[in-house]
């Protein structure tokens, strides 16, 4: 199977080659905040088409999804506007924007990448974060390639897919050894699908090799195949269905949370290799740069894409994600990394780093409540707020992002 764009695919593994998130708190301590930046993922969606492998076998039918696959469900979009108003609170308290009323237009901007369901998970966002006002969704024409989001649909030129192998297996040690360290997710998986005869997961050898056009990565193996149905499995959570029939009542949310991981497992490869996490961030990472540094920059800067832009900045960063109820470097719809200017006491300016999401069970219920997890970069995490000097965060960004700058 091709992957390039790499928009349908799942989120990050759990390697532990990070240093841990500081603990996380659902009230910010009194802070200002000159501007920020949040990149986060779409909303709860229905699977997508393929998703669940054909060959996949299971011993009962899967449930039945109301609405068209692949997009932002209407649970989706209410836990969407949920989180809307609990991040209005939050950027209210940092001096971002006013507690309520409608947002000055220069002050915010809503950007979301070209696909329908990010298209109507910005619209959600929007209208949690002001009912009653027109905030502006921005976006390119639907279906038209956005490289802030989808860098590797945009051919670039630089792109080298046989470097890009060789950082895989460097970073990975192969496609068989990455499904030797999620054997114990993989076995699980089989337990929840129950198919009469196994395997139930389809089974063939791992390989990671250049795509035949050679502006992309193709993937085989049972990570290839598992990760997909681990994400549907989540979604049916996420969702709201009955729990008697997520993953017909033996996907309980310890379970899900664990097979998280083998769903994450598939960002071991398309976004955490230094090689691959450069050329996604590249066009992301000139977005964050200007929003910090340019005078005509907003306050506010929301970024509505997927999981593998989340997974990807947070390689760049050297940091992991983890929302309660999810696996660690698995990012939640609705999850995203938070990158805030703030003056440091010396005056100078400095980064704040977070991960902002709901849980896994307040997404279910659509409550609007929010974990925001501090996040410290190693080797520039100054003072009990875990500070990074604005140019030294800057260089970093600049250095992780340099092989897809030619």
């Amino acid at each position: 199977m091709t992957t390039s764009p790499l928009a349908r695919v799942g989120a990050l593994a759990a390697l532990a080659l990070f240093p841990t998130a500081v603990q996380a708190t659902t009230t910010p301590k009194p802070l200002h905040v000159e501007r920020l930046v949040l990149l986060m993922r779409h909303g709860v969606r229905a699977p997508l088409d393929g998703e669940v492998p054909p060959a996949t076998r299971t011993g009962q039918p899967w449930p039945r999804w109301n609405g068209p696959a692949e997009q932002v469900t209407p649970h989706g979009a209410a836990a969407l506007r949920a989180l809307a108003k609990a991040d209005r609170r939050w950027f209210a308290a940092a001096g971002l924007v006013a507690a309520n009323g409608c947002p000055d237009p220069a002050a915010l901007r809503l950007w979301t990448n070209s696909s329908p369901r990010t298209i109507a998970s910005g619209q959600a966002y929007a209208a949690g974060f002001a009912p009653a006002c027109q905030v502006v969704v921005g976006h390119k024409p639907e279906g038209t390639n956005d490289p802030i989001f989808e860098p590797l649909g945009a051919h670039p030129a630089a792109f080298d897919a046989a470097r890009a192998v060789e950082s895989i297996n460097r970073y990975t040690g192969g496609g068989e050894a990455l499904t030797r360290r999620h054997a114990e997710g993989l076995t699980l998986l089989e337990q929840v699908l129950a198919c009469p005869i196994a395997p139930c997961s389809p089974v063939e050898p791992s390989s990671v090799r250049a795509s035949e056009d050679g502006h992309g990565i193709d993937l085989k193996g049972p990570i290839r195949a598992a990760s997909g149905t681990a994400q549907v499995l989540m979604l049916q959570y996420l969702e709201g269905l009955p729990l008697a029939q997520v993953g017909w009542g033996r996907a309980t949310p310890a379970r899900l949370e664990a097979l998280g991981a083998v769903h994450g497992a598939l960002f071991d490869i398309f976004s955490r290799p230094p090689y691959m996490a450069a050329f996604q961030m590249a066009p992301t990472v000139d977005r964050i740069t200007r929003d910090l540094t340019a005078a005509d920059a907003p306050k506010l800067d929301v970024l509505i894409g997927h999981d593998t832009n989340v997974a990807a900045l947070a390689a760049v960063l050297g940091v992991p994600v983890k929302a309660p109820g999810f696996a660690t470097n698995d990012p939640s719809p609705g999850g995203g990394i938070a990158i805030a200017l703030v003056k440091a006491p010396n005056g100078r300016q400095a980064v704040r780093l977070w991960y902002r999401s709901q849980s896994a069970a307040d997404m279910r219920a659509a409550r609007d409540r929010t974990v925001w997890t501090p996040l410290r970069l190693k080797g520039c995490d100054e003072g009990a707020e875990h500070r990074c000097a604005l140019p030294a965060f800057l260089k970093r960004l600049e250095t992780a992002t340099a092989p897809a700058r030619g």
